[in-house]
């Protein structure tokens, strides 16, 4: 009698079922934690969204905490990554590059109202927790380096004035950034995010050299 050929593609399967559980269990706690908070995010709300028990919660994160880092480290983290870091290597113009990342943000009615999850932990969890506050700190210290990079680049090409601090300009903008978001959440206005985006969009201009501004 013939054994029974084992199927790799259902073996290959098996093993990645613990990899596709883990990650609905980080998009569903990345979705609570942005809806009510880290604090009053629900185990069971988001066990019931990814569709998974509490020993499958348990066997890949030892506590709620554990869970709130990976979101950090694995979904607040790239989406910065991929919004404010990666569009700013190898660019040609770095004012173009860093008014095209600002006009890129979002201002629907739902993102407005739900304001940046970044700033949303740091402001809930830093205070709290210091194993929160060390990931947002290398999240934003991330952002900042490639703000202030690509400004340093600028400069040695002519295309942004000699006198800009790079690092302090970065921190600028950073916090322009977040400060619209906030005040947009706070006025549950999509206006006021657009209005932020082009004060924004108008403060980098002016990092041009003088005959050197166009506008975009």
């Amino acid at each position: 009698m013939l054994a029974a050929r084992k199927n790799p593609k259902r073996r290959a399967a098996r093993l990645r079922d613990p990899e596709r559980t883990r990650e609905r269990l980080l998009q569903a706690a990345s979705r609570e934690i942005y809806r009510s908070g880290f604090q009053s995010a629900g185990l069971d709300t988001i066990l019931a969204s990814a569709g998974v028990t509490k020993g499958a919660l348990y066997y890949h994160f030892k506590s709620k905490e554990a869970l709130g880092y990976a979101v950090v480290e694995e979904v607040i983290a790239p989406d910065v990554h991929g919004k404010w870091v990666r569009p700013l290597q190898s660019v040609k113009d770095p004012i173009d590059a860093l008014i095209g990342a600002v006009q890129r943000i979002p201002v629907r009615p739902e993102d407005v109202r739900g304001g940046c999850q970044l700033n949303n932990l740091a402001q809930e969890m830093s205070p709290l927790d210091a194993g929160f506050r060390k990931r947002l700190a290398i999240i934003f210290h991330a952002w900042r380096e490639a703000v202030a990079s690509v400004l340093r680049e600028g400069q040695t090409r002519g295309s942004v004035r000699r006198d800009v601090e790079p690092a302090d300009a970065a921190g600028l903008l950073i916090a322009m950034v977040e400060g619209y978001a906030s005040l947009a959440k706070n006025a549950q206005d999509p206006k006021l995010m657009k209005a932020g985006i082009r004060n924004i969009k108008g403060w980098l201009l002016s990092l041009r050299p003088p005959g050197n501004r166009k506008r975009i």
